[in-house]
């Protein structure tokens, strides 16, 4: 019984001294091995690897690309002009060796927290070289391209690589005059902008309405044109059979006459005339010897 006891001891302490001298990396991992608080081993790849329990320590880190997002900040242009910031960077441990000694052991939080002025140094060298229209034109291209090389190193002492500065937003603070100022710029290039397109839209109304006047006078001056023509025909075909009625009975004619002259005369009703009972315009009323 006490030996089966002893080998039983003797696997649980064989268990726990292989399970206290092997550890694995992850294939998001990278890791140090340190022996008595100096680092022996760094840059592990992942898989199974072996260390003296009790003695070595092991420390993982995350070497996937991270992320910065801090709290906008506010800079001053090369006029002068507050603009505020809202930025994003994205980074990644590249020496885990020089990471675990500048960031307090490796901490995470403590290599944002030594980035973040590195970086809002780079953004305030850039723009305070800029005017407000070159920050606000170039904020998310050019600006951010220019900024990596400046941030990657001093970024080198931490062991990380800034791979990214993107530019979120960039705003005029709220209680700065520039704001009021730029809103009566953008209010003043607004109705510049309209009343041109009035004008060119007055300018082209204008030649429609020409275009149309010119055309209707056109068509009235055609069509004048044809009721001449149609009034001049029938007024000659109108005289050519008078002509040939007052030929066949000239008498009748002067009735005829003398009946479109007194309906014209009185087509009214309410005319008075005044004549002579021999004139010669009644001398178809009431005489019958002519």
């Amino acid at each position: 019984m006490r030996n089966t006891t002893s080998i039983v001891t003797a696997v649980i302490l064989a268990l726990l001294l292989a399970m206290g001298s092997t550890f694995i990396v992850n294939e998001s991992q990278t890791a140090i091995v340190l022996k008595l608080g100096k680092i022996v081993r760094s840059d592990l790849q992942p898989g199974l690897h072996f260390k003296w329990p009790m003695i070595e320590d092991v420390r993982k880190f995350d070497r996937r690309i991270l992320s910065l997002d801090d709290a906008p900040e506010r800079y001053l242009t090369a006029e002068k002009k507050d603009v505020e910031v809202d930025f994003f960077v994205k980074w990644r441990i590249v020496n885990v060796t020089t990471f675990y000694r500048a960031a307090s052991g490796g901490d995470e939080g403590a290599a944002k927290a030594r980035l973040t002025p590195i970086v809002k140094n780079a953004l305030r060298n850039e723009i305070n070289q800029l005017d407000l229209k070159a920050v606000v034109s170039s904020g998310r291209s050019d600006l951010t391209g220019r900024l990596l090389k400046n941030i990657n190193v001093a970024a080198s002492t931490l062991g990380i690589e800034v791979l990214d500065v993107r530019i979120k937003r960039i705003n005029l603070p709220q209680d700065s005059d520039i704001l009021v100022s730029v809103f009566n710029r953008m209010r003043a290039e607004r109705t510049r902008v309209a009343n041109q397109l009035r004008a060119e839209g007055e300018q082209a109304s204008q030649g429609i309405r020409a275009e149309a006047e010119r055309e209707r006078l056109v068509l009235l001056a055609d069509a004048e044109r044809e009721a001449q023509t149609q009034r001049g025909e029938g007024d000659g075909r109108a005289a050519e059979i008078s002509a040939a009625a007052y030929g066949q009975d000239a008498e009748f004619y002067a009735f005829y006459r003398s009946l479109e002259a007194y309906r014209h005369s009185l087509a009214d009703g309410k005319t008075v005339m005044v004549l002579d009972p021999n004139s010669e315009f009644l001398r178809y009323f009431g005489n019958d010897n002519r």
